[in-house]
């Protein structure tokens, strides 16, 4: 179905930064990271507070779109959903009707599928690519245009209709970076359904418990994830967390990935996804409200119990296509590259919807920083597809800067079409930053996705460079998510109650006197010593600096009144602590030293701290000798 009241317009670049969205003061230094304009190091680096990537007009402009979004936020956000396709305009542009939650685009009709794929092929664009998959794994090189993922996700939504998914259903995606995933995603939008993408080879028990609360009609797999030097068999698990769990989906819809056998299918269950899409009918868009959600997203967070966060279509649409051009600098037709997994709310946002919306080819990657083959995989793969902009953890570049510390294997690609690199998804420090900035030369933002404020837990604002609550004033912006999928009391109890008016992000940080923000550590990695709070990001920064440490890892032991220290060393040092000029030096009477070479890591940023609690080892501060310690999983 087409849009009839408003069609699309070419979005050119142009427009400031701005709103209370991500986006309001610049932030630099140590872990600093607002989306806005980040110098990493020296204020100078990037041209004092200005960056191209991100603005299209000088400082003065970001002040004077900034300022228009704040005082204005209806008018402001207003004019961004013009340059999005609805099928019926909104009657509000902004309400608070059921706060501390704001709905954005009231009565509004679209559908996100459409904005993402249709409009560009009536736009002529359909020729263009669209999707890059690049997959060193299987030694698989693809590229999809506009027309043929729309071919295929308009058959899919037609599979999913055949078998009753209809606007509103659940569908859960367990699928391995694959295109059909992408597919699966823009399909279930396409008819309004509610996807919950979970990451492939997921534990069977955490699969399960998502299936659990989120209860899909549908579960849509593959029949095997590919990782370095071994298969991972999906459908086993799949079995085995419908075995553990209570609900029990219709149907699964399996894909069998080419040159590998196939899978068996329980009759009468499970659907071959190669035979469903031979038969199928191409399936129009359905329109949808601007509240409808667009997906639930599940994540542990600091609560250690999974929480399915929901994205709103309308609101999610806008902030996505303003922020491709107004946050990352990008033009149409542009290659763009999100480092991530699919599973992350930065896949689903900066792998699939945000440039496809924008109309820029997205790059899918089936790999690693490095071991696929080497550490010189991302350097390639900017090379060889021409990617103008990437976005990724600094893990990734730490993991790269551990294997390759002068960038050896990267010096033989050249990186012409790269103009920028933005890091998210955990704090950085100064090192890695300037590491990549002298590496890739090109500009490195370290952005946050939050504007905020500083407060005490007397909701008091803080004086400069002092640790406080970060916090982020309502109403919160388009793209913002809107609860927690059947549990609106836990949403507003955790992000809302602590400091009302203001949404709780539970990181602690500090402005400086310039206004740019410090993010340090999550709240609980606050670490009280002697009345004093000690943000476990400070000491890990000054331990970074010492520059024979690769990854740092803090756990306080509060009953033992100590700080658990597990250091990563590139390389076999004897390590020796001492007061640098400009660094803090914390003594604390009773001290734990751990040498690692190897810590245990999720698909992300994140360390598995789970797994030290079954670490036993002894170690003397007097002896030089390092404990090799091996993991297995």
């Amino acid at each position: 179905m087409k849009p009839s009241w408003l069609q699309c317009r070419k979005v050119t670049g142009a427009g400031g930064l701005g709103g209370t969205l991500p986006g309001s003061s610049p932030a630099r230094g140590a872990g600093a990271a607002l989306r806005a304009l980040v110098a990493p190091g020296p204020r100078g680096g990037l041209g004092g507070r200005g960056c191209r990537a991100l603005s299209s007009g000088s400082g003065s402009e970001y002040k004077t779109h900034f300022t228009a979004s704040v005082t204005d936020p209806e008018r402001f956000w207003g004019k961004a959903a013009e340059q999005i396709s609805w099928y019926k305009p909104w009657t509000k542009t902004l309400e608070n009707k059921h706060s501390p939650s704001t709905s954005w685009f009231v009565e509004g009709m679209l559908n996100i599928c459409y904005n993402a794929i249709d409009r560009h092929i009536e736009n002529g664009k359909g020729d263009k690519i669209a999707i890059i998959y690049d997959s060193p794994v299987t030694n698989t090189k693809a590229t999809f245009t506009y027309k043929e993922v729309l071919e295929q996700v308009s058959k899919l939504a037609g599979v999913f209709v055949k078998h009753d998914i209809k606007k509103g259903d659940t569908v859960v995606i367990y699928m391995p970076m694959i295109p059909q995933a992408m597919y699966a995603m823009l399909a279930c939008a396409r008819i309004g359904a509610i996807h919950s993408l979970i990451f492939g080879g997921f534990a069977s028990k955490e699969l399960s418990s998502r299936i659990d609360h989120v209860k899909p009609k549908v579960v849509v797999t593959a029949s095997f994830g590919i990782e370095p030097g071994r298969r991972v068999e999906y459908v086993p698990l799949v079995e085995e967390a419908l075995k553990i769990g209570q609900h029990k989906p219709e149907k699964i819809l399996i894909y069998n990935r080419p040159n590998m056998e196939a899978v068996p299918l329980a009759p009468g269950r499970d659907l071959d996804w190669d035979e469903e899409m031979a038969k199928a009918q191409s399936h129009d868009c359905v329109p949808v409200l601007s509240e409808h959600p667009l997906y639930v997203l599940y994540t542990s967070g600091t609560t250690g119990l999974p929480k399915g966060v929901v994205r709103p279509t309308g609101g999610y649409a806008v902030m996505l296509n303003w922020s491709m051009s107004s946050i990352y600098g990008l033009q149409p037709g542009e290659v763009w590259w999100a480092a991530s997994d699919l599973g992350w709310v930065v896949g689903h946002s900066y792998i699939c919807y945000g440039p496809l919306l924008h109309g820029n080819t997205t790059v899918l990657y089936e790999g690693k920083p490095v071991g696929t083959p080497d550490a010189g995989a991302y350097f390639r793969v900017l090379a060889e597809h021409g990617v103008a902009a990437l976005f990724t953890a600094p893990t990734a570049i730490r993991a790269i800067r551990q294997q390759d510390p002068g960038a050896a294997l990267g010096k033989q690609y050249s990186l012409t079409r790269f103009k920028t690199l933005f890091v998210a998804g955990e704090r950085c420090d100064v090192e890695t930053l300037e590491w990549s900035k002298n590496v890739f030369r090109v500009p490195v933002l370290d952005h946050w996705w939050q504007t905020v404020m500083i407060l005490d837990d007397n909701m008091q604002k803080l004086k400069a460079r002092c640790l406080g609550n970060i916090v982020v004033k309502l109403p919160l912006p388009p793209g913002a998510f809107s609860g927690l999928w059947k549990n609106q009391e836990a949403f507003k109890h955790l992000y809302f109650e602590k400091f009302p008016g203001y949404y709780d992000t539970m990181d602690a940080g500090y402005m400086d006197e310039e206004g740019y923000v410090y993010v340090m550590s999550r709240m609980d990695d606050v670490i009280n010593v002697a009345g004093h709070r000690i943000s476990a990001g400070a000491i890990e920064e000054v331990l970074m600096n010492i520059g024979i440490l690769f990854q740092v890892v803090f756990r306080h032991r509060a009953a033992l009144k100590t700080i658990l220290r597990l250091f990563h060393l590139e390389n076999y040092h004897t390590l020796h602590l001492q007061q640098r000029p400009g660094y803090s030096c914390i003594s604390l009477t009773s001290l734990s030293l751990f040498y690692i070479f190897l810590f245990p890591t999720l698909p992300h940023p994140w360390v598995v701290l789970k797994s030290f609690k079954h670490l036993h080892i002894f170690f003397s501060l007097w002896e030089s000798l390092c404990t090799f310690v091996s993991f297995f999983f």
